[in-house]
């Protein structure tokens, strides 16, 4: 599978263009240290066929309005039980209306303390938008679902550049873009959105096939053929149903001795893209990834190779953003529950010192398994215990070593880094991204194309010092 795209660097104001060079990646899976240089120009573009809604050199408008009484019901539900229930809204997108529209909480971490003080603020809470939910086939410019994003700043500026870096890896991506949210007419806030993976994303991105997101409380266990015991663990969200594929995977990954695994992995899986994926969240810091307290990752498979690949998702804590004073913190992009860190600023994992940007914590995911702010992802929902007595969803199936109690690694990434080939290759792509992300100045750019749109077409929402005091702190979080 040949994961290699055109570099494009979003966020920008369409008076800004900016050149560098940089190194191209290789036309393969993952890119290789030795691929030829290229001419890497940052400005306004989409790739193929992309959506125009995804243009990110202009600030977005995004109006949703819905009844209260369904909108207190949907709270009152989550804060009892930590289920996140659908109710309908009417949306307008940069000026076009859609009607009977799909409006949920979407996030884990995300949601944790979130209270009735906070849900009198939706705009600031992190948010599903599906337009086809209720009205099969709407959509909007060719885009079906939004996530509103959430972040522990007011820029989101972390998360806008980690996507675009990951562009340029060579792995599949989501879009994003800067917009202007307002609920139930309330103020405008700047807001980040994402796209969210699903089968439209799969085809456009990766191919025909299957994919899978593991759900943030769920196990990579193999606990047999029934495929019943594994959609709370993985919900299926590209191609048709079919556990198959993973169901399979699962068992080679959990089940294959050694030698075998070592012998065969690479049937199994795009161990090429995985070791970027690895080398990636190291440069990037991101600790809350496939092996973190959130889970965080999709599975695809594709059909016509056989293989698996390791998907990324979610990068709201980048370059280390586990507190709100890692770029001024903030209730916008994101709001007062928008980020995990909750109370007083953490000052890094556990009340601890954050890890090095280009390291891992003990364990490869948080301190000593908890969450910022020192609660372990098991502990109990805002309003009560939840089901299970944890995260929504309880105890993981299978009692198995990624459930959301157990955080701290993921059976795949652990088996993987053991193998000595697999774990030079990981070292090796670190070499070769911190070339090609950071010392190239191509991080740099695209700070600098997004908080130029921050400050030019999102004037009216978020002060200019503001984005230049976070702008700064983020890049001093860029690896040397």
């Amino acid at each position: 599978m040949n994961l290699s795209r055109t570099l494009k660097i979003t966020a920008v104001a369409a008076s800004l263009a900016f050149v560098t060079a940089c190194t191209a990646p290789a036309e393969s899976s993952t890119a290789s240290a030795s691929a030829a240089s290229d001419t890497v120009q940052v400005g306004a573009a989409t790739v193929g066929d992309t959506p125009e809604v995804w243009d990110a050199s202009e600030l977005h408008e995004f109006s949703i309005t819905y009844d209260q009484d369904d909108y207190d019901a949907m709270i009152a539900t989550y804060l009892d039980t930590g289920d996140k229930e659908w109710i309908s809204a009417d949306v307008t997108i940069d000026g076009e209306a859609y009607e009977n529209v799909g409006l949920k909480l979407k996030g884990n971490s995300s949601l944790r303390g979130v209270t009735e003080e906070d849900a009198a603020s939706p705009e600031d809470l992190p948010w599903i938008i599906n337009l086809d939910k209720f009205v099969d086939g709407q959509d909007h410019d060719g885009a079906e679902e939004f996530v509103i994003r959430s972040n522990t700043s007011e820029t989101a500026l972390n998360e806008a550049v980690a996507l675009d870096l990951l562009d340029q890896t060579g792995l599949a991506a989501e879009e994003a873009i800067a917009a202007a949210v307002s609920m139930n007419g309330s103020e405008e806030t700047l807001r980040l959105v994402v796209e969210n993976p699903n089968t439209d994303w799969m085809e456009r991105e990766l191919g025909d096939g299957y994919m899978w997101k593991a759900e943030s409380g769920g196990t990579w266990d193999y606990v047999g053929e029934d495929e019943a015991d594994y959609v709370d663990s993985f919900d299926q969200e590209g191609g048709e149903d079919n556990y198959a594929p993973l169901i399979d995977f699962l068992d080679f990954i959990n089940n294959a001795d050694d030698a075998t695994f070592e012998a065969d992995l690479s049937q199994w899986l795009d161990v090429d893209a995985f070791a970027t994926y690895l080398a990636y969240q190291q440069v990037v810091n991101n600790f809350d990834d496939i092996d973190g307290p959130g889970n965080n990752a999709y599975l695809y498979w594709d059909i016509e190779d056989e293989q698996m690949t390791v998907v990324n998702w979610d990068l709201n804590l980048a370059f280390g953003a586990t507190n709100g004073d890692q770029m001024g913190g903030g209730d916008q992009m994101g709001g007062g529950a928008g980020g995990p860190a909750t109370g007083e600023a953490q000052g890094g994992l556990d009340g601890a010192e954050r890890p090095v940007p280009g390291e891992r914590a003990p364990g490869g995911g948080a301190a000593d398994g908890d969450m910022p702010g020192g609660e372990a992802p098991g502990g109990d929902m805002p309003g009560g215990e939840a089901p299970g007595g944890g995260m929504p969803g309880g105890e993981a199936p299978g009692g198995g070593m990624q459930g959301a109690g157990t955080q701290g690694s993921n059976i795949l990434a652990e088996r993987f880094r053991a193998v000595d080939e697999y774990a030079a290759q990981i070292d090796a792509e670190v070499e070769r991204l911190q070339a090609e992300l950071f010392d190239s100045g191509l991080a740099d750019a695209s700070l600098d194309a997004w908080s130029a749109l921050l400050t030019g077409d999102a004037g009216n929402l978020i002060d200019a010092a503001v984005v230049d005091t976070e702008a700064a702190a983020l890049r001093e979080e860029f690896p040397a």
